[in-house]
């Protein structure tokens, strides 16, 4: 039987969440900043901040902008979640990827429609990040899943942002292994780039309609480089090929 290695953000997460159960931080009070709790728990401040949304997605803590983190409730409530197994799981892969299609190209439409020149200049930088970073799987990573989160952010409704950052924070892991793999194939790192630049034209152009078919034939791509399949459950697109070799 295989065993799941707990991840460090999983670690701190359960940690967070004991103490919030059993009272040290009471409802109604406020954590520690991210730079303290990263401190705390000797992790860096990417990990205080997946931790931070996974509290959120369960309904322990709010956030505001300016004002950090706070405790709503000791119980998390029994809203939606990923299965914890996704990284490895070929048919719970394919059905999330299934899911941030739809969701996603959505969402790219919209912020076609809706985003502001903050917008643009935010998701131009995380681009030039990407570019400046490309071959560096752990820092790629972290740009590759705030870029899909700035263009959620750029639809200006905060559902489509929460529940695609939280997709995406959920997937980081995968998308980090899948950097990994990436720089093993020749050119892959710059197609996947690419993809992303064909969607932020799109929307920096205000067209909805290609936004949204760049967004579908990335994620599509995405998926087809994974070896899954999305239209229909079956043979995958690339049979035998490791669930690890794409990027996201």
């Amino acid at each position: 039987m295989r065993t799941k290695a707990i991840t460090l953000t999983e670690q701190v997460t359960q940690q967070l969440r004991a103490e919030i159960a059993g009272g040290t931080y009471p409802v109604g009070a406020r954590l520690p900043t991210g730079k303290q709790l990263a401190e705390q728990y000797g992790v860096s401040p990417a990990v205080i901040r997946e931790v931070t949304e996974h509290l959120r997605s369960q309904g322990l803590v709010e956030s505001r902008q300016g004002v950090g983190s706070t405790v709503r409730s000791r119980v998390g409530n029994a809203g939606f979640q990923l299965p914890q197994e996704i990284g490895i799981d070929r048919d719970e892969l394919a059905s999330i990827y299934e899911l941030r299609l739809n969701l996603e190209s959505a969402a790219a439409a919209l912020a076609a429609l809706r985003r502001t020149a903050q917008d643009v200049a935010g998701m131009q930088a995380l681009l030039d990040r990407l570019a400046a970073q490309l071959h560096d799987p752990h820092h790629s990573a972290e740009a590759d899943t705030a870029f899909h989160v700035a263009i959620a952010t750029a639809t200006h409704n905060k559902y489509y942002l929460q529940l695609l950052q939280y997709l995406n924070l959920q997937l980081h892991q995968a998308v980090h292994v899948a950097r990994l793999n990436t720089r093993q194939q020749e050119g892959l790192s710059e197609q996947v780039h690419q993809e992303h630049l064909a969607i932020f034209h799109a929307i920096r152009a205000g067209n909805p309609e290609q936004a949204r078919a760049a967004a579908v034939a990335h994620l599509r791509g995405a998926a087809a480089r994974l070896g899954l399949q999305l239209a229909a459950r079956g043979k995958p697109l690339t049979s035998g090929q490791d669930p690890t070799h794409s990027a996201a």
